[in-house]
């Protein structure tokens, strides 16, 4: 009768855990949509991708290669994401320790002494621990063990968290391939910005030393009483507004040139580079392939990748938790009241073996509060999963488009300012014989300037978009 009963009890708790483990709330996953257009607009389909060329084939100015090669040694952000990377690391060799049985070492030694009228001290005064000897009072005891612990993973719960940490590392791995990437074209983008201001600068110089000769030119006319002290000194207030755009320029190169070392991960100094190449420099042919590339080009699309897989795996670890669980301890070791009986088999020896099954029953309010959170999560990942391939694509799509029209911008703004420097010689040769208005001369002498600094602004934007598509499509980190 007693055996049944206990065959009872055994059962009862074997449903009420199984009914713990079944009344959970069901959360459907979202599936993300990785659905992207055949091709880019006003492109045919591509399979050549210029993505996966290494960026010393497509950046091929040497003071550039070296700038790139310091920043990938020094620079602090991606030093940073690499020590972000081995944090991922140890915790997934925690996440894989949590499913293997834990040993451990046990040593120990106390003395008791119980009052001789207490069940605990009479006993022990009528008690011989060994035969023809009484037990001492007070009581020594030392003792050794080895223990182990273990939790059979039954249900996959510390599994699938070790899944999904490993996900997570992977996905650090693409944050810093995706850093790599951006740190390429920020330098690249930087360093060309420079050439520009420094082009922009020369611009400057050349037009002082222009202004400059018609001053003098307007001087000789008044001293022939052809023009009056106005001209003179309308012309003197355009040689100093252009004197103060130099230092205007020269503040901008300054605070570039610092940007660039910042990134490098050092203090300001001069940045080496060749500017004279500037005007002449033409984007090489780009090749955008196919969007579908973008999945295994992109960095920031599988680090979004890695954190959706590893999102789907918190929600059956979360969910894992309202089910039994099922744990396994034991023990074997060594105990005795004098050291010189410690190892004395079997009489010293101890050991034990248990395994117990639990399950949350009453106020699982945490655990509930965990899963739907894992779902709120996984919903977020896929979300920003489609929000990072969306971005990709219209990134890509943006600076094709961008290249196209800066070239055929700069062919325009090439033949104005071709225009302009003829108009400045024609001006001047028409004012010095009185046939033009020194106006006409200050004005075309503005519009040249404005014109060619626009020219390399759009040189620079060229370039800019160049970086860009590089950046875009996935170059850079491989």
């Amino acid at each position: 009768m007693k055996n049944n009963r206990n065959i009872k009890y055994a059962g009862l708790a074997c449903v009420l855990l199984t009914i713990a483990g079944c009344k959970t709330t069901t959360i459907v996953e979202k599936t993300e949509n990785k659905t992207v257009p055949e091709n880019y607009a006003d492109s045919g389909l591509d399979t050549l991708n210029t993505g996966k060329v290494k960026w010393r084939t497509y950046f091929t100015d040497e003071n550039l290669e070296n700038l790139i090669d310091i920043a990938l040694k020094n620079n602090q952000e991606l030093n940073i994401t690499l020590q972000e990377i081995e944090i991922a690391r140890s915790e997934v060799k925690a996440r894989k320790g949590e499913y293997l049985p834990f040993v451990g070492f046990a040593a120990g030694a106390d003395v008791t002494k119980s009052g001789r009228y207490t069940s605990t001290g009479s006993g022990e005064a009528t008690t011989e621990i060994m035969p023809g000897k009484e037990t001492p009072d007070p009581l020594p005891n030392f003792r050794f063990a080895l223990t182990s612990s273990w939790e059979i993973d039954i249900w996959n719960k510390l599994h699938n968290a070790k899944k999904a940490t490993l996900n997570r590392y992977l996905g650090s791995i693409e944050g810093r391939n995706f850093v790599v990437t951006n740190l390429i074209a920020e330098i690249a983008d930087s360093y060309y910005e420079l050439l520009a201001l420094d082009n922009q600068l020369e611009i400057i110089q050349q037009n002082i030393d222009i202004q400059t000769n018609a001053l003098k030119v307007v001087k000789i006319q008044k001293e022939a009483a052809r023009v009056n002290e106005l001209a003179v000194r309308r012309f003197e207030a355009q040689i100093l507004s252009t004197q103060s755009l130099q230092f205007d320029i020269q503040q901008q190169i300054t605070e570039t040139e610092n940007k660039i070392n910042f990134i490098l991960g050092r203090f300001p100094q001069k940045i080496a580079r060749n500017s004279s190449t500037f005007g002449s420099l033409v984007p090489a042919d780009i090749h955008a392939g196919v969007p579908s590339q973008l999945l295994e080009n992109r960095p920031d699309i599988k680090k979004a990748e890695m954190e959706l897989l590893a999102a789907k795996l918190d929600i059956k670890a979360a969910k894992a938790k309202f089910y039994p669980s099922l744990g396994i301890s034991a023990g074997i070791g060594y105990e005795a009241f004098n050291m010189k009986y410690l190892l004395t088999s079997p009489e010293s020896l101890l050991y034990s073996l248990a395994g117990d099954l639990v399950a949350p029953l009453i106020n699982r309010n945490a655990i509930k509060a965990e899963y739907l959170t894992a779902g709120a999560k996984q919903v977020q990942a896929v979300y920003n999963y489609e929000r990072t391939l969306v971005n990709a694509y219209v990134e890509v799509a943006n600076q094709l488009s961008k290249i196209q029209n800066t070239a055929k911008s700069y062919d325009l703004k090439s033949k104005q300012v071709d225009a302009l420097n003829e108009s400045i010689q024609i001006s001047n040769n028409l004012f010095s014989s009185a046939r033009a208005d020194y106006m006409e001369v200050l004005l075309t002498q503005k519009d040249a300037l404005e014109s060619k600094f626009e020219l390399i602004e759009t040189k620079k934007q060229q370039m800019n978009a160049f970086v860009n598509v590089y950046r875009a499509l996935g170059g850079g980190w491989n």
